[in-house]
């Protein structure tokens, strides 16, 4: 049931364990505020690689699907958020010069209005008052993280439309919508230099010397969310995608406490909002928290 006074948020990802590396603290410290928080994850990461080299063995390559969803139900259940899976397959990320064409029937190829149908369907049964999903490029340019871009953005301009999808049920309207930021210059930076503060080897030396400085978006930021408190909470929920994350791989590398004094906060971009609210903002709520209980 949804209680007219309860703020939501629907987190839209792309696959199992997106949701555990990008906004998973936001979502911790707003399910134990007393917010409801659901997930949509897009795909069922069918196409993904097995990453963590504990877990490479045949027996999972066999079972990855169906143990992909078991990890999705454990971090689920960590963070203590709901979760649906949409039910499109992942497209898998090509690789090669010239890259190869994406399988037939992959969610990167379904049209964006069919594609964003089971997700307005989601709004409008869950009612949530802010979406968060990635920037137009993906965060980083899978095609399932750009599609989900394009159906998170359609399905926000849909959902509360009544002559479009009248079939999927009563109108809502979602207030506003954010742009993940996790992964911007200056907070890498600042942690490789806390990192190398204390006398250890950095793991973000060699992406920082790629890194194309004209490509940063830091600028666009415009909510930093406090939630230093629950990133054990995010890092235990990476670590139950045991075949994706790897507990002693680069995740990790950072403790904790570094990450609570330098960067204490998880990061956004509001890209959409029908309500007044001042930026820079510390609240994906912001401007709605007097409005919820009226509407």
């Amino acid at each position: 049931m949804t209680r007219p006074d309860q703020l939501r948020l629907l987190a839209v990802h792309a696959h199992p364990d997106d949701e555990s590396s990008k906004g998973a603290a936001t979502m911790a410290k707003y399910v134990a505020e007393g917010v409801r928080v659901m997930v949509a994850t897009c795909t069922g990461g069918e196409r993904g690689s097995v990453l963590n080299p504990a877990m490479d063995r045949p027996e999972v390559w066999e079972r990855l699907p169906q143990i992909r969803a078991e990890e999705m139900a454990k971090a689920r259940d960590i963070l203590g958020v709901e979760q649906e899976f949409l039910g499109f397959v992942d497209s898998g990320l090509p690789e090669g010069d010239p890259l190869p064409p994406l399988p037939e029937g992959c969610f990167a190829l379904v049209p964006v209005e069919e594609a964003a149908a089971p997700l307005v369907a989601l709004i409008r049964r869950f009612r949530p008052h802010v979406l968060t999903t990635y920037d137009e490029r993906g965060g980083y340019p899978h095609p399932d993280h750009i599609k989900t871009h394009e159906v998170s953005m359609h399905a926000f301009d849909a959902a509360g439309d009544p002559d479009r999808y009248p079939e999927l049920g009563e109108p809502w309207q979602p207030s506003k919508l954010y742009y993940h930021m996790s992964f911007t210059l200056p907070r890498t930076k600042a942690l490789h230099e806390a990192i190398l503060a204390t006398g250890a080897e950095s793991p973000y030396t060699e992406w920082l010397a790629n890194w194309d400085p004209a490509r940063d978006i830091s600028h666009r930021v415009t909510t930093r969310v406090p939630c230093g408190e629950y990133f054990a909470v995010r890092d235990a929920a990476l670590i139950a995608h045991a075949t994706q994350i790897d507990p002693l791989g680069r995740w990790f590398a950072c403790p904790i406490e570094t990450q609570q004094e330098i960067w204490p906060t998880e990061d956004y971009e509001l890209a959409r909002s029908l309500v007044d609210t001042p930026v820079p903002e510390d609240d994906l709520f912001a401007g709605l928290r007097s409005e919820v209980g009226v509407r």
